[in-house]
């Protein structure tokens, strides 16, 4: 393994005598120890090494980047000189910028250094609970592997940040199957940084291998209404994103498409709802702590009880729009829950859906959508009446979240996000 320090000194050095105005870069040294299990048994052990070097140049008002994964002194050299061809190669725009000189910091986070025992332990734990509980679930695929990563960011206005993290992920893949009859193959994935709980408890994996059972019976959803939609906190992430994309993020503030534009301090949501980006929140496990224009990352709430308080911008975008820049570039989502029990908010949905899974194409940029609602249940007075196949739904995500009929009590931390179930009324949902 290399010395990141030195590394980082030497691309300074590099920077300096090739003359570049401004600079942020991160080198980053990774040990990964991983593992699959396929068919019920252990077929592969490895241990990977990497170095990498992700560099960011503004030269005469020109952005230019590059990533390399060798660090001695001829790459790093290289690196410099790509990441100029780069700049030369693009537009100049004064809102360009690196952050000032921050405070020095060094973070180190939990689970850095790996238990393997335990982890091949808990490995195996996962695999006897899922075929004494779950029989009718044939596990295609189980990845597991602790990445052990050592980072230093560092800018030519000053700023060290080096961030000592650890994370052990768990991702697999599964089916429904009995006899002849096989569901569509569903995956789901979590991180942590201990292994204090067996895996089938983490995350939505249990919920998940309980619904891919509940699977093997269908039903064509018949006909066509507008009702209720609960989104489970795996698909209701998967909403979110085209949310902040949409309505937030660089691109959509930078072409002025957003049609939160002019609603900063506005309301856009129901007043229950509030979404946050908690970098320095527990439950975050792969957390970041410099953002990408080199700010000591902060948390903060994008809607504070259903008033658009930030938007998710880059320092260009800032420097260009006139809007504040994001405090944090993780896409890190909490949404803390409400005050309802789950099995409360379903028993009070006359007719409607719950979705486990979506699958659709990008939403306009007024919020439109429209997509297969997969792994999902039909309510009917309260009461799940069963799996359904072959159902649509469509609505508009800005109109979704003023019609949100409910947040669960109950939230789930997958290492990523922290999030609810939540209802939302006024979705058409249509069968064959």
């Amino acid at each position: 393994m290399v010395d990141i320090k030195s590394a980082g000194g030497r691309v300074n050095d590099a920077l300096k005598r090739h003359s570049v105005d401004k600079a942020g870069f991160w080198v980053t040294e990774t040990e990964t120890q991983e593992f699959n299990v396929e068919g019920g048994e252990f077929t592969l052990f490895r241990t990977l090494f990497d170095n990498g070097l992700n560099l960011t140049v503004y030269h005469q008002n020109k952005k230019g980047s590059i990533t390399t994964n060798k660090l001695d002194d001829v790459s790093i050299d290289s690196a410099v000189e790509g990441a100029l061809a780069s700049a030369e190669s693009g537009i100049a725009d004064e809102a360009y910028d690196i952050a000032p000189v921050q405070e020095k910091q060094c973070f180190h986070d939990n689970g850095y250094e790996p238990d393997m025992e335990r982890l091949f332990e808990r490995t195996r734990e996962l695999m006897a609970d899922i075929e004494k509980r779950y029989p009718k679930v044939l596990v295609d695929q189980l990845s597991v592997s602790h990445q052990k990563i050592h980072t230093l960011y560092l800018n030519t206005n000053g700023t060290e940040c080096e961030v000592f993290k650890g994370k052990y992920s768990v991702s697999l893949s599964f089916a429904g199957h009995e006899g002849d009859v096989t569901t569509s193959i569903c995956g789901t994935g979590v991180m942590t940084d201990n292994l204090d709980k067996p895996f089938i408890e983490l995350g939505t994996i249990e919920t998940q291998l309980k619904e891919a059972e509940a699977q093997l019976v269908t039903t064509p959803l018949e006909g066509k209404f507008e009702g209720v939609i609960v989104l489970t906190p795996d698909s209701l992430g998967s909403f979110l994103y085209g949310i902040l994309s949409n309505f937030a993020c660089d691109s959509a503030i930078l072409e002025k498409t957003s049609i939160w534009l002019n609603k900063l301090n506005e309301k856009v949501a129901d007043e229950r709802l509030t979404l946050s980006i908690k970098p320095s929140d527990p439950r975050v496990v792969d957390r970041d702590h410099i953002t990408s224009d080199g700010f000591l990352e902060e948390d903060y709430d994008i809607i504070k009880d259903g008033i658009l308080k930030s938007f998710m911008i880059s320092l260009y975008v800032a420097n260009k729009s006139g809007f504040e820049r994001e405090k944090s570039s993780s896409f890190s989502v909490i949404i803390e829950g409400g005050a309802t029990p789950y099995e409360e908010i379903l028993k009070g949905i006359k007719k409607g859906l719950i979705v486990g899974r979506f699958s659709g194409g990008r939403p306009g940029s007024s919020g439109d959508f429209s997509g297969v609602a997969k792994n999902s249940f039909l309510i009917e007075n309260g009461e799940i009446t069963g799996a359904v196949s072959e159902t649509m739904i469509s609505g508009n995500l800005a109109r979704m979240l003023m019609n949100v009929v409910d947040i669960s009590k109950e939230t789930v931390e997958n290492g990523s996000d922290v999030l609810p179930y939540i209802a939302f009324d006024k979705i058409v949902i249509s069968g064959k």
